[in-house]
């Protein structure tokens, strides 16, 4: 019989996933299952929303726009605007899911081979993602002893190297929950721009800040707009849809 692609052979399996198979014997035996390992508040989708797909009215269902509906990007700019996020909706590219925002991210920037570093822990299934696009993932690792901070510019320095291509977090972190400081994002954006670097940030978890914290995005950094790539998603917001839309944004017009 054929044989698999080597990139499908080096495809690790989701750890999230693989949890399941073990939950659902656990519950067939009667016990008492708590679900974290998928990241779906428990958030009613607003009426209005459910009300517009129940009652749509399209003859023919067409392709969209290759970057998504353009009343939907229009759209999505007002939703920034809240967070002081001043972008273009020319700088947007939807997706099928948020998945697949972070995919097209590491295959469009980065070549296989090329490195990105992404602090411990993170979402794992960053692995995944980086295999399909042949990019290695280089951990920084952070520690529960001072909150999963940010680690050190040093420590940053210590992994570039000459395959380094980006540097990738998620803000507010799944899965540590530490919500990154202005201080922290300016710190990664001196890196960026020693080393010519990408700064991804995956920032799906924005509306999710306690304490009476403040969210504070890589968009609102000076002197990135040809570094940063925001990825999105609106599922944490109206996970009851399923909906699993995602987004891609950047001001770099290359």
């Amino acid at each position: 019989m054929p044989s698999i692609s080597e990139k499908g052979k080096h495809m690790p399996p989701s750890p999230i996933r693989k949890l399941v198979p073990f939950a659902d014997k656990a519950k067939a035996e009667g016990k008492k299952i708590y679900h974290l390992n998928i990241g779906q508040p428990d958030i009613e989708s607003p009426k209005v929303m459910l009300d517009a797909i129940r009652s749509i009215d399209l003859k023919v269902i067409e392709y969209s726009h290759s970057a998504g509906i353009e009343s939907y990007r229009r759209k999505l700019i007002s939703y920034y605007k809240k967070y002081n996020i001043n972008i273009n909706f020319e700088d947007i590219l939807i997706t099928t899911g948020g998945s697949e925002a972070i995919e097209i991210a590491m295959m469009t920037c980065l070549n296989e081979g090329d490195e990105i570093i992404i602090p411990e822990p993170f979402y794992a299934n960053y692995n995944g993602f980086s295999t399909q696009a042949g990019v290695t993932v280089v951990p920084v690792f952070s520690s529960i002893r001072n909150g999963f901070a940010l680690p050190s510019h040093d420590e940053f320095e210590k992994v570039i190297t000459p395959r380094t291509k980006a540097i990738m977090i998620c803000n507010p972190s799944n899965p540590t929950g530490h919500l990154y400081s202005k201080e922290e994002l300016q710190s990664l954006r001196d890196l960026a721009l020693k080393h010519d670097l990408y700064l991804f940030a995956d920032e799906v978890y924005r509306e999710f800040c306690y304490d009476n914290n403040s969210y504070f995005s890589i968009m609102h950094l000076e002197g990135l707009d040809e570094n940063i790539i925001l990825l999105d998603s609106i599922s944490k917001r109206y996970s009851a849809c399923g909906a699993r839309i995602g987004a891609m944004i950047s001001k770099n017009k290359k």
